[in-house]
């Protein structure tokens, strides 16, 4: 087993087939990657079926992870890679798997955790797991037919990772603070979300879901790090605490003008 330096690790949400299951692992040790991580499989965990498909690549099985959600499976990860054929709305920069190599190797000689996400088998990914990825990653098949097997999509991104040039020169010192994992990143969304909830600013109700998306999108471009996350997070605590003594005056100012009970005709 040779497994890569900084290689990405590989998601698979809500996989179905043990097989596939298998024959990702397979092609994930022919080219040096062994982190697996899935989401809600669909017939449990573990199963014996992808041990035989895997056909003697047994060591990411071995140390497979499940999750119960996406977010947990990649709270650790700095850069998370969407690998789709369908972008579903989220403005996201869209690139190639060379490209996504390129980009996952400096990411990780400047010491990123990084990963790449695939969707099960029947429907891909939504809208709201690619809302969690920093780029969208497609292959650039025919389009009469694009319909990739998972273990394909694996290898395909796989190889590209492998055959990046190794060579190159580490990244200049990144200076300032890390990068933001996606803990952090859902630690700024869940209090932003609250507080535009409170203030009424999801309107109609059932456009939440899209503008929380889009929300989403807009920082996930940004590549955060984590002291801006947390310099935005003490800026929405300074603008929710604000609002607060303002209302505070201004049922004071009412409390004052009103006549009291004892003033009422």
């Amino acid at each position: 087993m040779s497994e890569l330096i900084g290689a990405p690790c590989v998601i698979l949400n809500e996989p179905q087939l043990a097989e596939n299951i298998g024959s990702v692992a397979r092609v994930m040790a022919n080219f040096g990657l062994a982190d697996l991580r899935m989401v809600r499989p669909r017939d449990g965990w573990p199963q014996e079926r992808a041990w035989a498909s895997a056909s003697g690549a047994n060591w990411p099985l071995d140390g497979a992870r499940v999750f119960d959600t996406l977010q947990a499976a990649c709270a650790d990860l700095h850069r998370l890679y969407a690998t789709t054929a369908r972008p579903r709305e989220v403005v996201l920069p869209i690139i190639t798997p060379r490209e996504a190599a390129a980009q996952l190797r400096t990411a990780a000689a400047e010491g990123l955790n990084t990963g790449l996400l695939f969707g099960g088998e029947r429907a891909g990914l939504e809208t709201q797991d690619i809302a969690l990825c920093q780029a969208i990653v497609t292959i650039p098949i025919d389009p009469r037919f694009r319909s990739l097997n998972l273990a394909q999509a694996v290898a395909i991104n796989a190889y590209e990772w492998r055959t990046a040039d190794a060579d190159r020169p580490p990244p200049a010192f990144r200076e300032g603070a890390p990068p933001a994992d996606q803990a952090m990143l859902d630690g700024l969304y869940g209090q932003l979300e609250g507080e535009l909830e409170g203030a009424g600013f999801f309107h109609p109700p059932e456009k939440q879901p899209s503008m929380v998306r889009n929300l989403r999108a807009i920082f996930a471009r940004a590549l955060l790090n984590e002291q801006e996350v947390r310099t935005l997070r003490g800026v929405i605590t300074a603008l929710s605490k604000g609002r607060g003594r303002v209302l505070a005056k201004l049922a004071a100012k009412r409390a004052e003008t009103e006549p009291s009970s004892d003033e009422r005709p």
